[in-house]
């Protein structure tokens, strides 16, 4: 076999847990082969260089077999190599440790300092804004 379906191969290869999800990927514009967007009929052979989007990170996988069947976990390594770049797992380990640092603004639950922010500009502190130190001389009859 020299040639297998995108999602097929992904599906064999591990890299989605089924081939529903990894044709949803294609549909969505998260998988490309070599450098184009595909659908989840295209067909990939050896030497081709898949990459698949999982935010926050672009994985890039070259195909060294084409297989339409599952293979074991520890056959992988002959079924594709993982050329993903250092900094996509730089970023990711950045992403587990900060927690929300891609989170767009307005979308989610506010942090604790969003929280403070808000109250800051709904209430704004007084303390300064008014002179309470009257003098008796201006109230007398």
């Amino acid at each position: 076999m020299n040639e297998a379906r995108i999602d097929k191969w992904m599906w064999a290869a591990r890299i989605y847990k089924t081939r529903t999800i990894a044709a949803d990927a294609c549909k969505n514009g998260r998988v490309a082969v070599n450098g184009v967007n595909v659908k989840p009929s295209r067909m990939v052979k050896a030497g081709d260089t898949v990459s698949v989007r999982k935010p926050p990170v672009t994985f890039s996988f070259k195909i060294l077999k084409p297989i339409e069947q599952r293979v074991g976990a520890k056959l992988l390594p002959e079924i594709y190599e993982n050329v993903t770049p250092q900094d996509q797992y730089d970023l990711l380990e950045m992403n587990r440790i900060s927690g929300f640092v891609d989170r767009a603004r307005g979308l989610g639950r506010p942090t604790k300092k969003d929280r403070r922010a808000i109250d800051a500009f709904v209430e704004p502190s007084l303390e300064g804004f008014y002179d309470f130190d009257f003098d008796d001389d201006d109230f007398e009859d």
